[in-house]
């Protein structure tokens, strides 16, 4: 948690939108458990740009993202993703996606990434002291050391985050 793997699929989708045909960041997909029809037509509407989607169950959702999608070069970004059910009613198979289309999925749980085969699993690792509070520094005050002032009290903040200096 607090990581920053939000930070980085957003830096990635803004890096990379443009070179693809059809794009969507769908955000805290955590929240969104129990009503995956709800996902389905979050992403038919980033990528078809119309708000009025109607899907009866999950399958017919599966259905029709299999004809949208089928041909589209598509950058998808699934952020905070909980549960396996969400991805299967996101993604299905890897068939349904045009060749050079990329999915990036950010999780807690490597387990959900294993089931589902993904072909390349980037880890993101706790900053150690330094880097937390040269983040920080960065954030706080636009430079990459703390004044002699601000040093202790900046020390403080990044050990009061657990090294987490975004949080």
């Amino acid at each position: 948690a607090g990581l920053g793997k939000t930070t980085v699929a957003k830096a990635l989708y803004n890096q990379l939108y443009h070179n693809f045909e059809a794009k969507c960041f769908l955000s805290n997909i955590k929240a969104e458990t129990s009503n995956l029809i709800h996902l389905q037509k979050q992403l038919l509407s980033s990528i078809t740009n119309s708000t009025n989607i109607n899907l009866g169950n999950i399958d017919q959702g599966i259905a029709v993202l299999q004809e949208r999608l089928r041909c589209k070069r598509l950058l998808l970004i699934l952020d905070d993703v909980y549960v396996l059910s969400q991805l299967t009613a996101l993604t299905t198979t890897r068939d349904l996606f045009a060749s050079r289309s990329r999915i990036i999925i950010t999780t807690r749980d490597r387990h959900l990434l294993n089931q589902l085969e993904v072909y390349e699993i980037c880890s993101i690792n706790e900053m150690d002291d330094d880097e937390a509070l040269e983040l920080f520094t960065w954030h706080a005050f636009r430079n990459s050391y703390p004044s002699k002032t601000f040093h202790q009290l900046s020390k403080q903040v990044i050990t009061y985050c657990k090294g987490l200096p975004l949080a």
